[in-house]
Formats: C-alpha cells, sequence, structure tokens
C-alpha cells in the first residue's frame, strides 16, 4: 500500500517554527516572488523589446550605408562614408577586395543582442548577402559584404541595448535587503515580547519568581501578559491563603494534642496510657503529613541549590528515619549539577522516595543524571516493586493499594503524592517504572 504524502505537510516540514521565522517568511516571501516576476518581465519582455527596437534602427542604417556602396561612383565613397561617419557617429571602414565566409552555424548566436542584430540585418539587407556580427569592448562589430569588398562598422554597444541593466538588479536586491533589515529589526521588537511572555510563564510554571516582568509591544501582547499578571496574583494569593488557613489549622488542632500529651505524662505509666501516647503520636504524625500535601511548600523561595549535596542531605534523613544502615543505601553522581528550586521542597520530595525504597526494599541506589534539558534524579530498589497497571494508582491521595507492595503501610498514604506535587511544582515530573535491580524505579526529571 502507497502512502501519499500531501505537499503542504511535507512543506510545513521545512518551515520554521518559531513565531520570528515564520513572520519574516510571510515579508520576504512576497518581496521574493515580486521581484522574479518584476525581473522576468523586465529581462524577457520589457529589455528584450528595446534591444530589438534599437537594433532595427541600427539595422537601417547599415542598409542606408551598403545601399550607398552599391548605387554610389567609386570616388564618391569615401566622401560619403565620412558624412555618414560624422552624423551616425559609427565608426566605418572599408576592405576593398575582401569576401565573408559563410556562417557554419547560422543559428548559434552569442547573446540577446547578436540575435536582434543578425535577424533584424538579415531582414534589412536579405539573405543572400553574407555578414558578421561580433563584439570589440564596448563597440558592436558589424561586418558585411558589398559588390567589391566589405564593409565594417563598430556601433557603440548603447546604440544597440539598454546600457548597463545590471544596475537595475543592483538597485532591486540592494532594496529588498534594506526591506528585509528593517523587517527584522521591527519583527525582532515585536517578537521579543512574546518570548519574555513565554519565559516569564515557564519560570513562574518552574515556581521560579519573576519580579522584573512587565507587560510592553503590541496591545494584544499587552492584554496577554495583563492576563497572565493577574493569573499570577490571584494564584499567589490563592496559595498564601491555602497556607495561612492551614497554619491556623495545624496551631489548632495541635493545642489539644500538646495537652492530651501533658495529661498523659502525669499519669501512671501503664499499656493503656502507652497506647493512648501511640495513638497520639500517629495522630500528630497523619496532621503533619496532610497538612504537608496540602501547603506543598508554597511560601519558600526558590534559590540555587547544589543536587547532589541535597541527595546527600535527604539520604541521611530517610536513613535515620528508617534507623538503617548506610549499606542498604548507594549514591552515584555522574556530574555536579546547579538548579533553582524549593531546597526544602525538593529534599522533602527525594526523602519520601528514598524512604519507601528503603521500608519495602532491603537496598535502594539513588543517581543523579545530567541530560540535555533536564537532570534526573533516580532512586531504584530491589523490592517487590509495582505492577505496571497500579503505578499510576499509586499516586492518589489517601489511596491504598490491596496488593503487592503496600506503599502506604504505615503512613496514610501521601508519601508520593507529595513527592509528585513538588516535582510538577518545578515544571517537572515524578515517574514509577521498573527498575533494573528488579525492583521500583522513581524518576524525578527536573527541567535545566
Amino acid at each position: 500500500m502507497r502512502l501519499r504524502v500531501h505537499p503542504f505537510r511535507a512543506l510545513k516540514r521545512l518551515l520554521p517554527r518559531g513565531l520570528f521565522g515564520r513572520s519574516l517568511i510571510i515579508i520576504v516571501a512576497p518581496v521574493v516572488i515580486l521581484q522574479a516576476i518584476i525581473s522576468y518581465f523586465f529581462f524577457e519582455r520589457h529589455l528584450d523589446k528595446t534591444t530589438q527596437r534599437m537594433a532595427t534602427v541600427v539595422a537601417a542604417d547599415v542598409a542606408f550605408l551598403i545601399n550607398l556602396e552599391d548605387t554610389s561612383a567609386q570616388e564618391e565613397r569615401p566622401v560619403l562614408r565620412d558624412k555618414a561617419e560624422r552624423m551616425l557617429r559609427y565608426q566605418i571602414r572599408f576592405y576593398p577586395g575582401a569576401h565573408i565566409p559563410a556562417p557554419r552555424h547560422p543559428d548559434r548566436r552569442q547573446s540577446t543582442i547578436d540575435q536582434a542584430l543578425d535577424q533584424v540585418i538579415a531582414e534589412q539587407i536579405g539573405g543572400q548577402r553574407h555578414f558578421q556580427v561580433g563584439r570589440q569592448g564596448q563597440l558592436m562589430d558589424i561586418r558585411v559584404e558589398v559588390h567589391d569588398g566589405v564593409l565594417r562598422l563598430l556601433v557603440p554597444r548603447d546604440r544597440v541595448t539598454v546600457s548597463s541593466p545590471d544596475i537595475f538588479i543592483v538597485w532591486l536586491v540592494g532594496a529588498s535587503i534594506i526591506l528585509v533589515g528593517i523587517a527584522i529589526v521591527f519583527l525582532r521588537n515585536q517578537v521579543r515580547p512574546i518570548e519574555r511572555l513565554a519565559l516569564a510563564a515557564e519560570s513562574f510554571g518552574k515556581g521560579r519568581s519573576v519580579p522584573d516582568f512587565k507587560p510592553y509591544g503590541a496591545t494584544e501582547v499587552r492584554s496577554a501578559a495583563k492576563a497572565f499578571l493577574t493569573m499570577r496574583e490571584r494564584i499567589d494569593r490563592y496559595v498564601q491563603q491555602r497556607t495561612d488557613m492551614l497554619a491556623g489549622i495545624s496551631h489548632d488542632l495541635k493545642t489539644p494534642l500538646t495537652r492530651l500529651k501533658l495529661q498523659l505524662a502525669l499519669m501512671e505509666e501503664t499499656a493503656d496510657v502507652a497506647a493512648l501516647r501511640a495513638d497520639i503520636d500517629d495522630m500528630e504524625r497523619m496532621l503533619n503529613e496532610y497538612l504537608e500535601f496540602a501547603r506543598g511548600e508554597g511560601g519558600e523561595k526558590p534559590a540555587a541549590t547544589d543536587i547532589a549535596t541535597l541527595l546527600q542531605e535527604a539520604a541521611g534523613d530517610a536513613l535515620r528515619a528508617q534507623k538503617a544502615g548506610e549499606n542498604r543505601l548507594q549514591i552515584a553522581v555522574s556530574e555536579p549539577v546547579t538548579l533553582t528550586v524549593k531546597r526544602n521542597a525538593l529534599k522533602r520530595c527525594i526523602a519520601n522516595l528514598i524512604d519507601n525504597a528503603l521500608k519495602y526494599a532491603p537496598h535502594a541506589d539513588i543517581a543523579l543524571v545530567r541530560r540535555p534539558a533536564a537532570a534526573e534524579i533516580i532512586v531504584d530498589d530491589d523490592g517487590a516493586g509495582i505492577p505496571e497497571s497500579r503505578r499510576e494508582e499509586a499516586f492518589r491521595p489517601f489511596h491504598r493499594l490491596d496488593e503487592g507492595r503496600n506503599l502506604q503501610a504505615g503512613g496514610v498514604g501521601l508519601g508520593l503524592a507529595i513527592a509528585r506535587d513538588i516535582a510538577r511544582a518545578h515544571g517537572g515530573e515524578l515517574t514509577l517504572g521498573a527498575s533494573p535491580k528488579g525492583g521500583l524505579r522513581a524518576t524525578v526529571r527536573l527541567p535545566v
């Protein structure tokens, strides 16, 4: 079965993808097409017709001089030649007894001027008389056989054709270059605000502040920039309000828990008191996880951070939380990577992944890999893993997997949800896959 490729789709692949390149083509393409049309009509129509008419005048002069040579007395011819030379401004020479051989290739011409002269002279003096048309510098060398010799005429080239037609092309190309240059300057000024708006939106999507961004440019671009600023203010206000509300909730809920802990401390230590103290610790830990998930570290400011150092700190926190030995965790860094991130938030994201790996597998490996457009933090373990069909389900908040690797054992099911939320807040992504060690692979991809 033959696949038919649409010509416009094939052409679309060759076109630039950027707005600046496409806008420039919109301006340059009509200019180039217009130049091609003008050049065609100038050279193929106007220049040829003008050359034909000028050649007709020269051929008429040649026919007139031939007629003088054939009809005048021999002693009168030198005087007539001198008068014709002064009046016509030609250089006229006569070679008595000379002959012009018949052309071997009568249809082979050198240029448009030669073709025009050959054609017109042949029409004026008849096809039985031999003649030659050549060039000598800026002169057209016309030789015609008369009854007793050869008459030679050196005619200025500007009498036969338009002088310096190349100047027309120079002016045409020069004007086009100036036009394209002006178009590039103006287009660059029009595209720059759009590029800055895209850069500001990208930075905001990565959780980075853009305090110096201001709307400017065309009216439509200003409207889009103002809409972006309004959206950013609403999102920031929403995050701040949510953070303040959750801070209040945290204070209100922790106060009675603290009172309960104080009351239990004053009571005699029994099995029931120990059980109540454990329940209160679980409630406090779950409350902290709820708040961390809802808050999402919205108030933290991004800063340049050494990711390798951050991995070491997160690994140390996870080892202490799991009370695990350092032999259970290996860290590999291919090259140093520095990114502008929310340090504490990203540290919590990595610590959650390491904590999950150490909780459900004997050993875990952490790797920091630098890609062309991103940095990847990879956590591998040799545990039971998660079936491919259940991996996306593991990211659902407060969700407990019924079988396989139970990521929520001992928690409330927010570890991976918090980690993915933090990764996406930095403009990146967290994905799960199969590990070469046989367990689960968690990959945090952050743009550089």
